[in-house]
């Protein structure tokens, strides 16, 4: 990979986009975003209360212009939150902006771990997390696909292995 190209992490909630995304710009000394972060930083708020607050279409709102941004600079990894994917002119800042990287993952692992996390505004009531999951599976699973350049699986494997094997792929593109 010898020009350095953005790279955005698409996929579900507790697929590792974030832990990932930053193993993989040390990896690759670049730069490394995370979507929902930015918005923690602009709004000096948390998910949880931008959702509470504005709803999931007013979040999604800030999630776009967010994504808009941050994908025009160069050289970047960015870390998307899990839903951003739902609106068609967000999927194509990602796919004609820089490699999409799909990280996949089951429903099993996104419980184990998202479980402890408080964070989660979609995922607040534990009796009915699973169905949730499969309903957002189902829901965004085939955006993912549409855009995803890579789709790498990330079950039962450390970021740093994950990292490695995106790199590799990278390379063959």
């Amino acid at each position: 990979m010898a020009e350095k190209r953005n790279i955005f992490l698409v996929g579900p909630m507790g697929a590792g986009k974030s832990t990932i995304g930053r193993q993989l710009s040390q990896q690759l000394n670049m730069e490394f975003f995370d979507s929902d972060q930015e918005i923690e930083k602009r709004t000096g708020a948390d998910i949880s209360w931008v959702f509470d607050v504005e709803g999931e279409s007013g979040f999604r709102l800030r999630e776009q212009r967010v994504i808009d941004e941050l994908t025009t600079k160069q050289g970047i990894v960015l870390a998307t939150g899990g839903g951003s994917v739902k609106f068609r002119e967000t999927r194509n800042f990602l796919s004609s902006r820089g490699i999409v990287v799909y990280l996949e993952t089951t429903i099993e692992k996104q419980l184990a771990r998202t479980k402890r996390d408080k964070k989660r505004p979609l995922l607040q009531n534990a009796d009915s997390n699973r169905m949730i999951l499969e309903n957002l599976a189902y829901e965004r699973n085939p955006f993912y696909e549409e855009i995803a350049d890579i789709k790498v699986k990330t079950d039962d494997q450390s970021a740093k292995s994950v990292a490695f094997n995106i790199i590799r792929l990278l390379e063959e593109i």
